[in-house]
């Protein structure tokens, strides 16, 4: 990410080198879902075995058969080694997910994370679940949209979407980038074809809307959130 911000690029960080590492290890993949209280692994193993961050906490959890488990320890001044221990990866074997992929950084300094700019980071990522669910309950069977995946390299959560046969859309929400400081809701087709009122189209992918531009909107953060994607993906149909 090219703007700084602290507590996202540190947990950015850990969602790559433990969280998606800790699916990587087990399946080859590193696509991440929204969890309660911010984001994590879907199960990774018969034994249901989850990672996750939850506010400023790391949460292992287990659904073996007997032998049901729940740990959670602190982020706030652990080394990204601790965090690997904890949820038992191996910090040694180098991982890209992608252009963007944080680097690895010391490994054995102490985290700062302030735990309020975590919460507010899983409160998007909530935010977004909540207006993507909306989103794809309201496109047609023709969409084919894909379930709802956090994707470690940018750290956004999106799904994708069958606009017509030549246009395929990205619609999801970032926590922040080189695009905008502030979270935000994007629009991103595939092509570059830019229909209808070019004004619409204020990023160099597609369109993007700020948190604050949804929250002074008289619907609600949300309604405007469901109204601002569908009124994307509907113009490139």
């Amino acid at each position: 990410m090219s703007t700084s911000n602290p507590a996202r690029d540190e947990l950015h960080r850990i969602a790559v080198h433990v969280v998606a590492r800790t699916r990587i290890e087990a399946t080859g993949r590193f696509s991440l879902r929204v969890t309660p209280g911010g984001f994590g692994t879907p199960d990774v193993g018969p034994d249901g075995r989850r990672v996750r961050v939850s506010g400023a906490n790391l949460v292992v959890e287990s659904d073996a058969v007997g032998a049901p488990a729940v740990r959670a320890t602190a982020i706030p001044g652990a080394s990204l080694a601790q965090l690997a221990g904890f949820a038992g990866v191996d910090l040694s074997e180098g991982i890209d997910v992608g252009h963007d992929t944080p680097p690895l950084g010391d490994v054995d300094a102490p985290i700062t994370l302030d735990p309020a700019a975590a919460i507010e980071l899983a409160d998007w990522y909530g935010y977004t679940a909540t207006v993507l669910d909306r989103v794809v309950a309201a496109l047609s069977p023709h969409a084919t949209p894909t379930l709802p995946r956090l994707w470690p390299e940018h750290f956004d959560v999106a799904v994708e979407a069958q606009a017509t046969s030549e246009r395929r859309v990205n619609l999801g929400g970032s926590p922040g980038d080189g695009s905008s400081d502030e979270p935000y809701l994007y629009v991103g087709p595939w092509t570059a074809d830019r229909p209808g009122d070019a004004e619409f189209w204020n990023a160099s992918y597609g369109a993007l809307r700020t948190r604050s531009q949804l929250a002074t909107d008289p619907a609600g953060a949300v309604e405007a959130g469901v109204a601002f994607l569908l009124d994307g993906y509907t113009r490139l149909r």
